[in-house]
């Protein structure tokens, strides 16, 4: 039983730092909440769930001659073989790395959410600044915040092209401050980004490089592609920044994942790194935190790799998503949002629509229009989050991810709803 006068402990500034993930606030209203449609969670569907690959997985390993080694621990840098198929993966993407030994500089880790953190861990002193897309990705901004680093937003026009002009100015404010030596990586989510739907141009990435060089801050490039298979028809033809030749001088680390397009509940994760002291200092790191992610799941991974059962599912999730991408899309029109003022780009792939509100329709999470929607039954997350500085509140980032089509309609026109309650 616990004694009433007893002293909390004394925190550390990392454990003081920690808040709650505002993810983790907006799950809760949906489970507490009977009957609310959730556009927010960027879950995978579970109608489109690989339950027979796994059967087949787990039933060949178990089937396995010899110890069941795939149920003991595993390595921290994860298992050479699985290592070896997702290097395959990679030179898929990019085909000028074929040839290239790549697999001992791959990293296994628990989703990529936690290379993620890692690799900043690995970087960053509080006070220290990463380079961020605008808007970002609003889990890797709360982990960059959580270990003191500050997100600065890269300048992007309203199509999300970079300004390299803004960008000359930004790096020049830098200098003049002292600060541009805080800086200390680059993060990018390049294909149909999480939140914005959008990918970046090959161009504006190679300007990018070519921007930072100029002015000497050659600093870790950190680019998530963890919805670059999930493209709807075609895939978007920019390549990575390890292959672009005007990042060839910058320490790169590509993020990627078996989660999304796949399974998330598995929660395999994995990285690529270019730097061999780099990647050192992560696996030390990670060695402290979990000896290893799922062995178990990894050996699965590799009979379902290995047996072609990733390539034979994502297609199916692909065509489920532009059908679930559309159903939200036309619960919104059919609602009247777009004459309200309302706006928002048809993504070519992803999982989100980036809906921007008029001016003076504040959409946070403790505002109004955000409770109005929870009690009319539709729940999506605030857009103001997605921002690593200079927050926009009239933003919402809508997931087709979970719901039904018939689900997204109605949760289409629920939001649209309360815009016309809130419409001036």
């Amino acid at each position: 039983m616990p004694v009433s006068h007893a002293t909390s402990p004394r925190l550390s500034d990392l454990g003081q730092r920690a808040r709650l993930p505002a993810v983790a606030k907006l799950m809760a209203k949906a489970i507490e909440t009977p009957g609310l449609l959730s556009i927010a969670a960027g879950m995978t569907d579970n109608s489109t769930l690989p339950v027979a690959e796994f059967v087949a997985a787990a039933q060949a390993l178990a089937a396995r001659p010899g110890d069941p080694e795939y149920l003991q621990y595993g390595t921290t840098q994860g298992r050479p073989k699985l290592r070896r198929l997702l290097a395959d993966r990679l030179k898929f993407w990019e085909p000028t790395m074929a040839g290239l030994d790549l697999d001992p500089r791959f990293l296994v880790t628990t989703g990529s959410q936690q290379a993620l953190y890692i690799a900043v861990q690995s970087l960053c002193n509080p006070g220290d600044i990463v380079l961020v897309d605008r808007p970002s990705y609003f889990a890797f901004l709360d982990i960059a915040t959580s270990l003191g680093a500050r997100p600065v937003s890269l300048p992007y026009d309203a199509e999300g092209r970079l300004q390299v002009p803004a960008l000359e100015e930004l790096l020049g404010q830098l200098k003049r401050s002292g600060e541009v030596g805080r800086v200390k990586a680059v993060y990018l989510v390049s294909y149909f980004s999480n939140p914005s739907g959008r990918s970046l141009n090959e161009a504006d990435k190679a300007a990018l490089g070519r921007t930072l060089a100029a002015h000497d801050v050659i600093v870790p490039l950190l680019e998530d592609v963890a919805y670059r298979e999930l493209y709807f028809d075609t895939p978007h033809p920019s390549r990575s920044g390890l292959t672009l030749p005007e990042w060839e001088a910058f320490p790169r680390m590509y993020f990627a994942t078996l989660t999304k397009p796949f399974s998330t509940g598995a929660k395999v994760g994995y990285a690529y790194c270019t730097d061999g002291k780099w990647l050192a200092q992560m696996l030390a790191i990670k060695g402290t935190h979990d000896f290893g992610s799922s062995n178990y799941s990894q050996a699965l991974f590799e009979e379902i790799l290995g047996r072609g059962g990733f390539e034979t599912h994502v297609p199916k999730v692909r065509r489920g998503y532009k059908l679930k991408m559309q159903a939200l899309h036309e619960g919104l029109v059919e609602g009247g949002l777009p004459d309200l003022g309302w706006t928002w780009d048809i993504p070519t792939g992803g999982m989100y629509l980036w809906l921007r509100a008029p001016e003076g329709c504040d959409t946070g999470m403790d505002g109004d229009f955000c409770r109005a929607c929870v009690q009319s039954g539709v729940l999506y997350v605030p857009g103001d989050l997605c921002f690593g500085d200079r927050p926009e509140n009239n933003w919402i980032r809508a997931s087709y991810g979970v719901l039904a089509p018939d689900q997204l309609r109605e949760a289409g026109r629920r939001l649209a709803a309360v815009a016309q309650r809130f419409a001036r």
